[in-house]
């Protein structure tokens, strides 16, 4: 007899039956195989969202760039040249799930990764490359860490770490302005875990390399004149 309240199975609204779970035999789906109809709702707002995030990354950097080429355009003169690199040389206690760097005021890189299983393996980044306006600039980080750590230390995974970094500098006419930045962890082992990750940066200014990478030829040498044959005298 079917208890009170209980809906038969196959009865009621007609909603299709559940798809059964595939046999403990049968081989795992290639994930670039599914078609996204088919994905989890949870997966594939996962990758809408990853989808998105480096689009407003691209639009990020365009607009930056589009910044700088105006301020050179307004400024005048042969312009500046600017560089920006990110090294990663965090221990495994540190697992990078944000990276921001922001230049005059102009957010011009950003990467995520909440899940902290990707992000932390890039070692290094390519977070600026183009013009400038020559003059003084300023450059912002923020580093934002997940904690990791297995047996006694699996309570790092709760917390978060963040580490801030500034850097001005002069990017000269007609010069290359290089800038190499990399977040590290400072102190030793007797050093509290929030007080470890530091962002620190490095400027060099350099002259630009000439068209094809080598030095410029110079010019050869002019032949030497020959002197005009002596007029006998009479």
């Amino acid at each position: 007899m079917a208890q009170p309240g209980a809906t038969p199975a196959g009865a009621g609204s007609g909603a299709p039956a559940p798809t059964p779970p595939p046999a403990p035999g049968d081989p795992a789906p290639d994930p670039a195989t599914v078609k996204p109809e088919d994905m989890p709702t949870a997966v594939r707002m996962r990758r809408l969202e990853q989808k998105t995030q480096a689009l407003k990354e691209r639009a990020w950097q365009l607009k930056a760039r589009v910044q700088m080429l105006k301020e050179q355009i307004l400024g005048g003169g042969v312009g500046a040249q600017s560089l920006i690199a990110h090294v990663n040389e965090m221990g495994s206690s540190f697992r990078l799930i944000k990276l921001i760097y922001t230049l005059d005021g102009t957010q011009v890189f950003v990467r995520t990764d909440e899940t902290a299983d990707n992000l932390y393996k890039t070692k290094s980044f390519d977070i600026f490359s183009g013009p400038l306006a020559p003059g003084n600039h300023t450059l912002a980080i923020v580093a934002t860490y997940r904690g990791h750590g297995y047996g006694v230390f699996a309570y790092l995974s709760k917390y978060t770490f963040t580490a801030r970094g500034n850097q001005t500098f002069i990017a000269g006419e007609g010069k290359l302005s290089k800038i190499d930045c990399r977040g590290h962890e400072k102190g030793g082992p007797t050093m509290p875990m929030e007080k470890r990750p530091a962002v620190d940066c490095k400027v060099t200014e350099v002259a630009p390399e000439k068209p094809g990478g080598g030095p410029a030829t110079p010019p050869p040498a002019a032949p030497a004149a020959t002197p005009a044959p002596a007029t006998p005298v009479k």
